[in-house]
């Protein structure tokens, strides 16, 4: 007779399932074990907690400057400084506002008498004209004088308390 492999794997599928079968067999025993034990460890007490922490102390205090100023709010504009000076928001800005008062050159001027007028140098390598009453700078700067040599500016900048303050400048003719 003779054994052919196909036998010999069926054998050994047959071996495998009888082997997993006693297994499986001699596990379901054990369980009321398992369970008394399971039973014992819900009955125990549970471990005592960790006290709560102590809380601190803390020492109050009374704040007494009610009449003062809030140090968290915008400080109300003071009516006495700055003369009541405010710049004008309805004015139309002119060209040389959009630029620093420092980064303007003064290179010359035309003209004479009462018709002199400034030519200034922007950072966009433009010359413009410039008489007194138009504006200059980022601080409504007003030319109130063009001489051949200068002009002399009169900007508003804040005061800190709300206000505005008047503040002289001067624009020179740079000597090249």
């Amino acid at each position: 007779m003779m054994v052919t492999h196909v036998n010999i794997r069926m054998t050994r599928r047959y071996l495998f399932l009888l082997v997993l079968s006693c297994v499986l067999a001699a596990c379901t025993g054990g369980t009321k074990e398992v369970e008394a034990w399971v039973q014992e460890v819900k009955a125990r007490p549970a471990p005592p907690l960790d006290p709560l922490p102590i809380m601190k102390q803390f020492e109050s205090f009374q704040y007494s400057g009610v009449g003062l100023r809030d140090p968290f709010s915008v400080p109300e504009p003071d009516r006495n400084s700055g003369g009541g000076l405010r710049p004008d928001k309805d004015r139309r800005k002119e060209v040389l506002e959009a630029y620093p008062l420092d980064s303007l050159n003064l290179v010359g001027s035309i003209g004479s008498g009462p018709g002199l007028v400034a030519l200034v140098l922007a950072p966009d390598k433009v010359t413009y004209r410039v008489r007194p009453g138009n504006y200059v700078g980022q601080n409504d700067g007003k030319v109130t004088a063009v001489s051949e040599d200068h002009i002399e500016i009169v900007e508003l900048v804040p005061d800190g308390a709300g206000g505005w303050l008047e503040r002289q400048a001067k624009m020179a003719l740079e000597d090249k």
